[in-house]
């Protein structure tokens, strides 16, 4: 269908939804959000969805424009990330297939952190990672507060929700907060070589692996081995173990199905 806010394209396996308000660095209107989950919905089927930006930026949030709100005057900023922010990163973890960022340029409050919402990162050498809320006198919503202290400590994610400093890519991966940074001509080739590998793996082997690693913190270690007993036990009953093992002995390349 067509969309007024996003590009989506879905070719093979692999979905690509590309957040497109290149004037407005692809900040957030509620009309983004709705596009934003017709997408992600027509993608069900894929194996991989990629999320990105077009033009400079990767995503600068909310637009604060789409409020239509006087300056000085109270809002419900509740109401906003309850309706439209925390449904979008409950969605990002919980969706079976692997989604990848692809972090072409600026992602900046909201955006940096649906960016972290994803499963991997990859992320051009110029884009930068901006918790901006504090110059608001806000929180960082949309998961970041979450995510943050989790990738790269406490100290660090203090460091910076308190000062909002950008922190460069290359200094992203090497803490850790994201997959990869790779030169910006580099960007493409990489994602797409990324999404084809993920594309062409057992699809219900990747989504065990995003559900159980995702939620681990919410188990004990009895709890855990208890459930990798159980996950072990019902992917070893899958066709796709089956042909992934006769592929291996019979030195070919495997086809998955999905079941």
């Amino acid at each position: 269908m067509p969309y007024e806010t996003i590009i989506a394209d879905h070719q093979g396996h692999i979905a690509r939804i590309t957040l497109n308000r290149p004037d407005r660095l692809n900040s957030f209107t509620r009309a983004m959000h709705s596009e934003l989950a017709s997408a992600l919905d027509e993608a069900a089927d894929a194996r991989v969805i990629i999320l990105t930006g077009a033009g400079r930026g990767f995503c600068a949030g909310q637009d604060l424009n789409d409020r239509m709100v006087a300056p000085g005057e109270p809002v419900d900023l509740g109401a906003t990330v309850e309706e439209s922010w925390n449904p979008l990163i409950r969605r990002l973890a919980s969706m079976p297939q692997p989604v990848i960022a692809r972090v072409n340029g600026v992602a900046a409050g909201a955006g940096a952190n649906i960016a972290l919402a994803c499963d991997l990162v990859v992320a051009a050498k110029s884009a930068k990672f901006i918790q901006s809320f504090a110059a608001l006198g806000l929180i960082p919503d949309s998961g970041g507060s979450w995510h943050l202290p989790r990738l790269v400590g406490q100290a660090r994610a203090l460091g910076l929700a308190l000062t909002g400093e950008p922190l460069p890519a290359a200094t992203a991966a090497d803490w850790g907060l994201i997959w990869k940074c790779v030169d910006d001509d580099a960007l493409d080739p990489e994602v797409d070589a990324l999404a084809a590998k993920l594309a062409s793996l057992p699809p219900l082997g990747l989504a065990a692996i995003k559900n159980i690693v995702r939620t681990t913190g919410s188990r004990t270690l009895d709890e855990e081995l208890d459930l990798q007993r159980d996950e072990m036990r019902r992917l070893g009953f899958t066709r796709d173990y089956r042909e992934g093992v006769a592929a291996f002995l019979e030195k070919r390349p495997a086809i998955f199905e999905g079941r």
